[in-house]
């Protein structure tokens, strides 16, 4: 599957062109299907596209937003992705949006990824859009080299939902959507700024192990043309 790359000027233009791409792709969904889902990652990256998506003009009662994983964090901390969404995206038009949480309050992060995949089996069959961003690493959702059950969240026959995953460099468990979740989203991006994160691609998409980096399972096996969004 050869991926499509995108590039803009600078942060500011990655983020409106984005947001209007996504906003044109829910938009359509509503009209088809008289709703919609997109799945969002977590970072510092999103922050500008959430701010500009959540002015767009949608229906936006008919949109569910979920997240493409999540680490197992109450929903008031800094490191909640949930948090991340809540503050910069479901804010100004978009705060009529219906939201989905991965993490839940349970005694442990299996419980939550059960509890996860139960409320969200009715969306992301397949997801209108998946944003996906991807770590100095080559991770992507919580696909982490060396996670603790990598090879099973990329297997295309695990089914559908949300699993745990442990790493080293993921700090708390976390909470993920498995690769058959969302790789053939109707809009599959990858969203990504910088020369170092160019250059992560660039060994991505060169011959090597999917362990060693998850991206490029996206890369290479998503049923859906990945969209690489991309500004310096």
């Amino acid at each position: 599957m050869t991926a499509a790359m995108h590039v803009f000027n600078d942060g500011a233009a990655l983020a409106e062109g984005l947001a209007q791409a996504v906003a044109t792709a829910l938009s359509a969904a509503v009209a088809a299907r008289g709703q919609a889902c997109i799945a969002v990652s977590g970072g510092s990256t999103p922050k500008a596209f959430f701010k500009a998506l959540s002015g767009k003009a949608i229906d936006w009662t008919r949109v569910t937003v979920a997240l493409v994983d999540e680490r197992f964090v109450a929903p008031d901390t800094d490191r909640s992705n949930e948090k991340l969404v809540k503050d910069n995206l479901l804010i100004n038009a978009a705060a009529l949006a219906i939201f989905e949480p991965l993490y839940y309050p349970t005694a442990t992060a299996e419980e939550a990824a059960a509890a996860a995949s139960k409320q969200t089996a009715a969306i992301g069959c397949p997801f209108d859009v998946v944003i996906l961003g991807m770590g100095g690493d080559g991770h992507t959702a919580s696909f982490f080299p060396g996670g603790s059950r990598l090879a099973e969240a990329l297997d295309p026959a695990t089914p559908r939902g949300v699993m745990t995953m442990e790493a080293e460099g993921a700090g708390e468990p976390r909470l993920t959507f498995t690769f058959s979740s969302l790789q053939d989203a109707r809009l599959l991006v990858l969203h990504i700024e910088g020369a170092a994160k160019k250059d992560v691609l660039a060994k991505a998409e060169a011959p090597g192990d999917e362990a060693e980096m998850p991206i490029r399972a996206m890369l290479r096996r998503a049923a859906s043309p990945l969209q690489i969004y991309w500004a310096p």
